[in-house]
């Protein structure tokens, strides 16, 4: 093992790039309270420095994935649709298997220019979690409960505050409500078949009024619906500890690009067309399993150095102060001191650790054990 890779496995080089994470978050949750000010007076200048400031927090985490991980992302599409990247409104429908599928999207939005303005349809409790909840409520992310008949209305002003959006935006839905679990996914095949629909081996039964809610609000706005199917190779099931540890992945992600005109207007048939994009997405993975690729040509966007260069300017701000603090601690010999900086650590290491139980599979949310139960 070479020393950078011995240091990737070492506890305090994690606290520390944990420590630069929380605290560029708190101060840049900071300044966006601050930006308050700016909405009554230019909404659009808000988002594009809101974009800027979130960019500056997300990257931090694209960075571990790219740089420091070393994982490697590759497209499987067509030229034409790769071309369009970047440049246009967007609805990203992804797969939810993955306790990093977030992160491998993130990587591909930062690639192309809009990992700032990126949005998601999210589950409200998320908006209480620091940094991650904060940082979205100010970029303007449609929160729900996950209760269609208290969501209606709230989704619905959410989706079309952001039609005049002046960032290019993907916009990101799970469709299958909740990550991917085999009780899950057993309960789900049950309510497929309670209503006739075709059985799917690798996803959820996806839930339609968030998608039909998101194409009327957002028609007019958004240009197309990217449809992503993601997988790893060599059957590997990463997780964010695996990043922060170094283990390198390869991703594989299949995209393919519909045009919101071709994507029927009436509700029912909306929601017929999704039910048989997933049992397209279905046929994907089953291909995958088999042949090891995806179908269409293979793209690999570089990495760009903006990830890297802004974590080192938050590294070079706060750990400088970090460490004469931590020094001057000790070298007093106060036990008290000591004792109370070590508490702080603890604290820290605590606190980081559960930021990243956000990700976990097995601590993800119950949901979808009886709610696929209910009639959608």
């Amino acid at each position: 093992m070479g020393f950078i890779a011995f240091l990737k496995t070492q506890f305090i080089v994690h606290l520390l790039i944990g420590f630069v994470f929380v605290v560029s978050g708190l101060i840049i949750n900071f300044i966006q309270l601050c930006t308050l000010v700016l909405w009554p007076i230019n909404k659009q200048f808000y988002r594009r420095v809101n974009c800027r400031l979130a960019y500056s927090l997300w990257s931090q985490l694209v960075m571990l994935l790219e740089w420091w991980s070393g994982t490697e992302c590759t497209l499987f599409s067509d030229e034409a649709t790769v071309k369009t990247f970047g440049k246009e409104h967007v609805i990203i429908i992804l797969n939810h298997n993955f306790e990093i599928d977030f992160l491998c999207g993130w990587t591909m939005t930062e690639r192309f220019g809009v990992l700032g303005s990126s949005k998601v349809l999210a589950k409200r409790e998320l908006l209480y979690v620091p940094l991650i909840g904060w940082t979205w409520y100010f970029l303007e992310i449609v929160f729900c409960k996950r209760k269609w008949e208290e969501d209606r209305d709230t989704v619905i002003e959410g989706l079309k505050r952001l039609s005049d959006y002046p960032e290019y935006m993907w916009f990101l839905l799970y469709c299958e409500g909740t990550r991917f679990t085999e009780t899950k996914h057993r309960i789900s095949m049950e309510v497929a078949e309670s209503k006739g629909l075709p059985k799917l081996k690798y996803h959820l039964l996806p839930r339609t009024k968030g998608f039909t809610t998101a194409v009327q609000c957002l028609r007019g706005t958004v240009s197309a619906v990217y449809d992503v199917t993601l997988n790893f190779r060599g059957n590997k099931n990463p997780s964010l500890l695996g990043i922060l540890y170094g283990k390198k992945y390869e991703a594989d992600m299949c995209v393919r690009r519909f045009p919101l005109e071709d994507i029927p207007r009436d509700e029912k048939e909306a929601a017929n067309w999704l039910h048989k994009l997933y049992q397209e997405k279905d046929a994907l993975q089953e291909m995958y399993n088999q042949e090891g690729v995806f179908p269409g040509q293979q793209f690999k966007p570089p990495r760009r150095p903006w990830t890297l260069l802004n974590f080192l300017f938050w590294a070079t701000v706060l750990l400088s102060p970090l460490f004469t603090f931590g020094f001057g601690v000790f070298a007093s010999g106060s036990p008290l001191l000591i004792l109370a900086f070590l508490g702080l650590v603890g604290a820290a290491s605590f606190g980081v650790r559960r930021l990243i139980g956000v990700t976990e599979i097995e601590k993800g949310s119950s949901y979808g054990n009886q709610e696929f139960k209910k009639k959608e």
